[in-house]
């Protein structure tokens, strides 16, 4: 059985040039937003939003992200450490055994930290425009589902958000970690987040709910956040202190998302039969 195991031992290093390094991580992140950018450039067009509005998107929703994921990762994960070493939060560099600081890039960003620093951001985003809220929220959630897939392919080049051991034919075998066959839990994700990104999208193109509503942003999220909670169980814990917790910090976390997509959703159904009704 072992032989059907796939062996993982890819570098996170594309190439490294004069020290300035190229990392699949990035590369996929990057892409991911960009294909997401271009997807909604459709969706804002169909909607009659303002094109001036879908350039500027990108940048808010890249800032966002990153600023949320990151401070979400520190806060949230490892906050002891990161309330002693502040200035590492929010610049690429760890102070080593010989007390120099040294450039490591970023290593950690929370997925829930982004959502909520994404949902900040088009708050700004959608008052600078002035587009209501939920339209902005309902267009980006239609292609949210996509984002976390590349990320989690992402993480799968880095070898990290690894699952626990098992022998399943299909586990994989992270060299970088260690040699136990394991759950390749960043792919069960990223083909969760696939299948709801069509699914989530075939119900865009049947035209079966308005954006604005909050019918996509609810669903989406709800989703997200449900396969988030049950793919966890066979998640290693990324930090040590959630050993004993039932459940971890990423699925306390995504209750509160899986609850607000909720009422979305019942809020949004109740609004379209109402208006049959009438």
């Amino acid at each position: 059985m072992s032989l059907l195991y796939i062996n993982w031992d890819v570098n996170p290093e594309i190439v490294n040039i004069l020290g300035i390094s190229l990392k699949y991580y990035g590369l996929l992140f990057l892409s991911g937003l960009v294909l997401c950018f271009n997807i909604l450039k459709s969706i804002y067009k169909k909607e009659n939003l303002s094109i001036q509005a879908h350039e500027a998107l990108f940048s808010y929703a890249l800032i966002g992200i990153l600023v949320g994921a990151r401070l979400g990762h520190c806060i949230f994960y490892d906050f002891d450490y990161y309330s002693q070493h502040p200035l590492e939060i929010f610049l690429p560099i760890q102070k080593g055994p010989d007390g120099a600081y040294h450039f490591t890039g970023f290593a950690g960003l929370a997925s829930h930290g982004g959502g909520i620093g994404l949902m900040i951001m088009l708050l700004i985003y959608s008052r600078k425009f002035k587009i209501p809220l939920m339209t902005v929220l309902d267009a980006i959630a239609i292609v949210l589902p996509l984002a976390g897939v590349f990320i989690r392919l992402a993480n799968l080049m880095n070898s990290e958000i690894i699952g626990t051991p098992t022998d399943v034919p299909w586990a994989f075998i992270f060299h970088q970690v260690d040699n136990l066959p394991r759950h390749p839990a960043q792919l069960y994700e990223a083909i969760s987040y696939f299948i709801i990104f069509l699914l989530v999208y075939l119900i865009y193109k049947k035209d079966i709910f308005k954006i604005g509503k909050g019918f996509y942003f609810g669903i989406s999220i709800l989703l997200i956040f449900i396969m988030r909670i049950l793919i966890e169980f066979i998640k290693v814990d990324q930090v040590e202190f959630e050993h004993t917790m039932s459940l971890n910090m990423g699925q306390l976390l995504s209750i509160p998302f899986v609850l607000l997509g909720l009422f979305f959703i019942i809020k949004s159904v109740l609004e379209k039969r109402k208006m049959k009704t009438v």
